[in-house]
């Protein structure tokens, strides 16, 4: 993960603590400086963007008087909700543009499958 703190370097993820990395998911704002941050980094699974994404949206992060802020615990300056919320659109997007890829590699997998291993009564398919 990215860390705001750059003068401490921070341990490599494997041997980053359990407790480190639930913290940085539930203050997403403690390691990543904008949501957009937390989208482009290449560690982190499609699922634990979301989580920390909808950590920094909630309203436990809501600015009092400015409802369109949030500003997590840690964090140097607030962040608009707006731009939490297209950060979560960017996810659903790269998600979306690859979701027929997947579904076609699965597709395959199976069909791969069934003419590998025919059921019982099926007959051979003969293959030219």
């Amino acid at each position: 993960m990215k860390k705001l703190n750059k003068s401490t370097p921070s341990p490599p993820r494997s041997t980053t603590s359990f407790s480190l990395d639930l913290a940085a998911l539930l203050n997403p704002a403690q390691a990543f400086a904008h949501p957009r941050d937390v989208v482009a980094d290449p560690e982190l699974t499609l699922n634990e963007k979301r989580a920390m994404l909808a950590a920094w949206a909630s309203d436990a992060c809501a600015v009092e008087a400015a409802p369109a802020l949030r500003r997590a615990p840690g964090a140097d300056e607030p962040v608009q909700v707006d731009a939490i919320l297209d950060a979560l659109r960017a996810l659903d997007q790269a998600a979306n543009e690859t979701a027929w890829a997947r579904r076609q590699t699965r597709r395959m997998s199976i069909e791969n499958f069934r003419r590998s291993h025919p059921r019982r009564g099926d007959k051979p398919s003969v293959t030219h």
